[in-house]
């Protein structure tokens, strides 16, 4: 049912919360009647205490028997077993995480030079006429003043206390605004050629351009709030790109929701911006120390490391 609070409307289902808070050794002798081995007590309860119950359940959920409603655990779970699970989904987060963080200065550099250059506007960003949406160009003023007025960067402060026009030129603008803001900001420009251009100087047609910068500031976003990623089905299906320039796989092989599918796109788009890269090593070294890791949950198929773009 909807219930209104004021302007908002808030969804409430039909029973009522009934759990009760557990300490963390009411937890362990919990998960050791469901089955869970653990043989290690003390270093179990160091978990509960500093990660939490909660955010460790998505771990132990892979482990229960079925059917999992009944939360009874396999005969070879352990605690050992989700701390591995946790330990490298931790090491996955910050592998990917190091990776956008090149797409996404890569992607600031791109679309604040080649809009500059191509219409001669260095303060482009704030001005309306490049927009296709005025609602969104307002949206994103809001932002951008938000973000101008309390910024402490050097730049930005160097640029108020010399220049008296009212924002700083692109480059700037862009070195303070969030991600998710970037993409915004490339979905709304009016000019086509313009999108073109940025898109396939990363290899890819606008649509499919667009629908990457969506699903890696979602994945960006995962990552900075440590999120599981490792084997969730994530909500965002990437369109598949047909038009390419760098090698591709066979995404028949895979699921585009599962994880698989979003490392192939940020090894795509760092064939432009690092084409020496060691993310393919990386990600094999990561497999090598956690060999019990289910690469399939992760949508990886079976000889991925032979697809062309991993070779």
């Amino acid at each position: 049912m909807l219930k209104s609070v004021g302007l908002f409307f808030i969804y409430m289902g039909t029973v009522a919360f009934s759990k009760t808070y557990l300490t963390p050794a009411q937890h362990i002798a919990l998960l050791k009647s469901r089955g869970l081995q653990i043989s290690d007590e003390q270093l179990a309860e160091s978990y509960l205490i500093n990660v939490g119950y909660y955010r460790l359940s998505a771990y132990f959920y892979p482990l229960l028997d079925a059917p999992k409603e009944n939360h009874i655990y396999k005969t070879s779970a352990t605690f050992g077993k989700v701390v591995s699970m946790y330990t490298f989904d931790s090491r996955l987060r910050s592998l990917l995480f190091s990776k956008i963080e090149k797409i996404e200065v890569a992607i600031r550099s791109a679309l604040s030079n080649i809009v500059a250059n191509e219409t001669g506007d260095i303060f482009w960003v704030t001005n309306a006429a490049n927009y296709t949406n005025l609602d969104q160009y307002n949206t994103l003023m809001t932002v951008i003043n938000k973000e101008y007025i309390g910024s402490k960067e050097d730049f930005i402060k160097h640029f108020k206390d010399i220049y008296s026009d009212p924002y700083p030129p692109a480059w700037m603008i862009l070195e303070i605004l969030p991600f998710g803001n970037i993409t915004h900001i490339y979905m709304n420009l009016i000019d086509l050629s313009l999108k073109k251009k940025i898109a396939q100087h990363f290899g890819l047609q606008p649509p499919v351009f667009t629908s990457w910068l969506m699903v890696l500031s979602g994945l960006r976003n995962l990552c900075c709030h440590h999120s599981r990623v490792w084997n969730k089905l994530l909500p965002i299906r990437p369109t598949e790109p047909h038009r390419v320039i760098h090698p591709w796989i066979d995404s028949s092989k895979t699921n585009s929701q599962r994880i698989y599918f979003r490392c192939c796109m940020i090894a795509y788009l760092l064939c432009t911006i690092e084409p020496v890269n060691r993310f393919k090593s990386e990600l094999k070294t990561l497999f090598s120390e956690f060999p019990n890791i289910d690469t399939v949950a992760m949508g990886f198929p079976t000889g991925w490391e032979s697809e062309p773009l991993w070779r």
